[in-house]
């Protein structure tokens, strides 16, 4: 079950807790992480044009700070995992996007994949969901869809070049 706790935005002023919020996107009052994985596309734009070597480190760094991030904020609002908190879909979307071509089609096609894995959940997604906590609990579920949702675009990659 969701947190009803009501995040107040004079939070943003924390830089931890604007990441953590996605730059405001997790304060919006429905579909916070639909609207946290929309945040994450400038920033996928900006890391776009780096080498696949240098993007993938740039994911790994903001994965591995994003546990301490989330961490942080969610013992601050005091609520495991809370829906505001949505740096974890932008980690996911980055995630999904590595080593794919550049393009509007590619990166709207990211987005529904990964948001169809973040939202059903299949397993082993839905067991770290409910049996992994703290930062890494609340990155580690979204950062696996965003494996899966890599793999199918990698498949659609393949079978597009056949």
């Amino acid at each position: 079950m969701k947190s009803t706790v009501k995040i107040p935005a004079v939070l943003l002023k924390n830089p931890v807790h604007f990441l953590a919020l996605g730059f405001g996107s997790g304060l919006l009052p429905k579909a916070p992480g639909t609207f946290g994985t929309l945040a994450a596309i400038p920033v996928y734009y900006a890391l776009a044009s780096l080498s696949v070597g240098w993007y993938v480190l740039a994911v790994i760094v903001l994965c591995v700070a994003g546990v301490a991030i989330c961490d942080y904020t969610s013992k601050q609002l005091r609520v495991h995992d809370h829906p505001g908190i949505v740096f974890d879909e932008i980690a996911g979307y980055l995630l999904t996007m590595m080593a794919i071509p550049f393009g509007i089609g590619w990166m709207l096609a990211g987005f529904v994949v990964f948001r169809v894995f973040d939202i059903i959940k299949p397993w082993p997604i839905s067991w770290l969901d409910k049996h992994v906590h703290g930062g890494l609990g609340i990155m580690l579920d979204d950062l696996l869809a965003g494996v899966m949702a890599w793999l199918v675009l990698q498949l659609a990659q393949w079978f597009l070049l056949l």
